[in-house]
């Protein structure tokens, strides 16, 4: 009996396969899911046969224009390639893994949780917001994880040494530790995945030392775990487990440079960890790259906004907030721009330069966008009534604390507006 593995090879991230913007035709369904490059290869005489770095699924076409996709944000269109992707290729864990991913990612946009200035310090740690999922997409998410958890342990049951299996198992715990810590905050649980997936990764890692995309994994684990506070460790069970801001930075450099699934992904996450420890020039070069390469993806055209604030340079940020909102205004540019994120991020720019009359409008705007979380929604009205309230314009004001009041969803700045509808804000 002959066995035939699944083989490993890289290829660099500036360079993906051609024809990403035409129409690709999938390979007809066949007994062992096999996609043409991977048929290719196993023609060629054993010799000839290149060492393989990443599951040959993950460079096919189809693969690559879904993701393509998914990196402008498309995600319906993204989800209908994957979908049939995951068809096509039912018992291999990344093409589960694919639709797992832009699932998660497409309900954290929706639900205005890629607001990364919300994630920038420790804060989100303590805040008690309420996040809605439909039980649909949730079993869908929690589906999907169970099922790549379930293929990979058994290829890993009868083959150990299955780099492949251990990344796709581990990338699948990450992704849906993201989930659960953003949406549940479920850290404790949350955590324990984090350390599993880095576990995989770093198994991974072992058998094959150039399989750069485990690199996402452990340098996220590496550098959440030194940035917890120690009560946080404690309480989530992970004490004593290991962990160094700049081996984390330098693991996620690996993964971003030489990785074939994760390099968007690990420049994202790195340019919110230098971010997070006040590197805003190193953090604005990563982003600025990504915008450049994605010029259509609204959140990384955002954050260059959010960074130049952070940098400092408030007025350059007012003007890069107002550029975004204008380019939103293109049809078609951006696909579905949250514009909620960009005028409460111009709002709180433009307050902390005491232009007191267009933060007012800022937040105001980003209140009314129609489909603004309600947990946003409320801050930016109780933020808009304190900017009345310093115009000395009480009635609107307290309108707006009024509307922050309104009974079910979020009620996270429930206190502060009672208080301020007793006693006027003024500015402390």
């Amino acid at each position: 009996m002959i066995r035939i593995t699944r083989p490993r090879y890289s290829l660099s991230p500036s360079a993906p396969p051609a024809g990403l913007g035409g129409t690709i035709a999938l390979p007809p369904k066949s007994r062992a899911s096999r996609t043409l490059p991977a048929l290719l290869l196993l023609a060629l005489p054993i010799a000839a046969q290149p060492v393989l770095h990443t599951d040959p699924l993950n460079l096919t076409p189809p693969v690559r224009q879904s993701l393509e996709l998914f990196y402008n944000l498309n995600f319906e269109a993204a989800l209908k390639i994957q979908e049939q992707i995951a068809r096509q290729n039912p018992n291999n864990p990344m093409a589960s893994n694919y639709l797992l991913t832009t699932l998660i990612f497409r309900e954290l946009y929706n639900q205005d949780l890629l607001d990364t200035t919300y994630y920038a310090h420790n804060s989100f740690l303590t805040v008690k917001r309420e996040v809605t999922v439909t039980p649909a997409a949730r079993t869908r998410i929690e589906d999907l994880t169970a099922k790549v958890q379930h293929l990979t342990d058994a290829e890993l049951e009868s083959n150990p040494n299955d780099a492949n299996a251990l990344f796709a198992r581990g990338y699948a715990k990450g992704m849906h530790a993201v989930f659960i810590t953003l949406v549940d905050h479920a850290f404790s649980a949350a955590a324990r995945q984090g350390y599993s997936a880095r576990n995989d990764s770093e198994a991974a890692l072992k058998i094959d030392p150039q399989y750069a995309d485990a690199w996402m994994a452990i340098g996220i684990q590496r550098f959440a775990v030194a940035s917890l506070p120690k009560w946080l460790r404690f309480m989530v069970g992970i004490m004593g487990v290991g962990g160094n801001k700049q081996d984390g930075l330098a693991d996620l450099r690996k993964s971003a440079e030489n990785g074939t699934v994760t390099p968007i992904e690990s420049r994202t996450v790195l340019s919110l960890f230098l971010r997070h420890d006040g590197q805003y020039p190193a953090a604005l070069e990563v982003q600025r790259g990504l915008q450049k390469q994605y010029p259509h993806n609204y959140i990384f055209c955002l954050e260059v906004a959010n960074l130049t604030k952070d940098e400092g340079h408030g007025l350059d940020a007012i003007a890069t907030y107002k550029q975004v909102i204008d380019t939103a205004a293109k049809p078609g540019y951006f696909i579905n721009p949250r514009l909620e994120l960009a005028w409460f991020g111009l709002a709180d720019t433009q307050r902390g330069y005491n232009q007191i009359k267009e933060a007012a409008y800022g937040y105001t705007q980003a209140a009314n966008q129609p489909d603004s979380s309600d947990w946003l929604r409320k801050r930016a009205l109780l933020s808009a009534g304190q900017m009345y309230d310093l115009l000395h314009q009480r009635p609107d004001a307290l309108k707006m604390y009024q509307q922050v009041l309104t009974p079910g969803g979020d009620q996270t700045q429930a206190d502060a507006a009672r208080k301020y509808l007793q006693t006027p804000y003024q500015g402390k």
